[in-house]
């Protein structure tokens, strides 16, 4: 009797056990394209004529207000499910200048997280540049500069968008963020992939350096690639290993292969979906029992209100712009984001 006793104890207390929640603070950590986000006055230094209100696309101020409030609601809901935050750290790309970054921050659905940024301007002949939004909350900045990306054309050479490099405290870690957008497609996928191998080699330069100074240093490495995670310039130049495993000290893990092969993308173009827009990782977060943040999940924000509606194209972004067609739509991008987590200790 005393045996049977003594069993159902021990049974409670390990039910009880199993019933308590380990608690978690949470980071959302995203990356959003926002699609040609120009202001409408002129910059004679870049070639913005195309955003302007006697342009084709007749780009007035009404359209950029909409644009704004567009591109505000959506990142007020990016990971708000977890943490009603939001991101603590969101990357941006195809921005113009600090007058539409400060226009976007102050918009009504996202004054109150009082966010933060960090922009310089590169020579891409656009005038398109890349920035990191923050929240101050959970993230304070320690230094950032700017990678020069120059690309060769024959005997000439050019500069495209740089890397934005900043180094800072999340919730009292350091990490290192580099924020990216590198050349495009144009000209076709094979004819521009060098391009994009030579932005990849300087990001992974700048990320073998921190290694070298700091061999558990914990990086991201996030941007609109222009390239798939099965690409040359992600998977060779980068060695961002699809496979959590395989993952040792100083490499870079991709946690976006699966969903692109399950044919989850970010943007569309023809019949096919692409996941330009990643987040690579270095080692150091995948240590589930660390006391840090570690990585939890990946994620595309893809909800219907930013989805085209109709036709031959529906499910894919509703973009502002089909040409020169006023779309009104969001951007032609989906963003990415990851979950963090860290332990509670009590």
């Amino acid at each position: 009797m005393k045996n049977i006793i003594l069993l159902i104890l021990v049974f409670l207390f390990f039910q009880k056990a199993n019933c308590q929640k380990q608690l978690y603070k949470t980071a959302i950590v995203a990356f959003y394209n926002l699609e040609n986000f120009y202001d409408t006055i002129h910059n004679p230094a870049i070639n913005d004529t195309e955003f302007f209100p006697n342009s084709e696309k007749h780009y007035n101020t009404a359209v950029y207000l909409t644009k704004t409030s567009h591109l505000a609601t959506v990142i007020s809901q990016i990971g708000t499910d977890v943490n009603a935050d939001g991101p603590a750290l969101l990357g941006v790309a195809e921005i113009e200048n600090d007058t539409v970054l400060n226009d976007l921050i102050n918009e009504p659905a996202l004054l109150k997280r009082h966010y933060h940024f960090i922009h310089y301007d590169s020579p891409d002949p656009r005038g398109v540049d890349v920035a990191l939004i923050y929240n101050p909350k959970y993230f304070t900045v320690d230094t950032s500069y700017r990678l020069r990306v120059k690309l060769q054309s024959g005997k000439y050479y050019f500069f495209t968008r740089d890397i934005l490099y900043v180094k800072g405290k999340l919730n009292g870690e350091t990490v290192h963020i580099l924020v990216n957008h590198w050349p495009s497609r144009l000209g076709g996928e094979q004819r521009s992939e060098g391009s994009r191998e030579a932005a990849a080699a300087i990001a992974k330069k700048q990320i073998d350096l921190i290694l070298k100074n700091d061999s558990t240093a914990k990086i991201i490495l996030m941007g609109d690639l222009n390239d798939d995670p099965v690409n040359a310039s992600v998977a060779k130049v980068l060695g961002a290993k699809a496979n959590m495993a395989d993952v040792k000290q100083n490499d870079l893990y991709n946690p976006w292969v699966d969903l692109y092969k399950k044919g989850i993308g970010t943007i569309a173009f023809g019949d096919a979906w692409g996941l330009f827009d990643q987040i690579i990782l270095s080692y150091e977060w995948l240590d589930k029992k660390q006391d840090g943040f570690f990585f939890y999940q990946p994620h595309v924000f893809n909800k219907d209100f930013m989805m085209e509606n109709t036709g031959r194209y529906k499910s894919y972004p509703m973009r502002t712009w089909d040409g020169n067609n006023y779309r009104g739509g969001y951007s032609d991008h989906f963003p990415s984001y990851i979950i963090l987590l860290k332990r509670v200790i009590e």
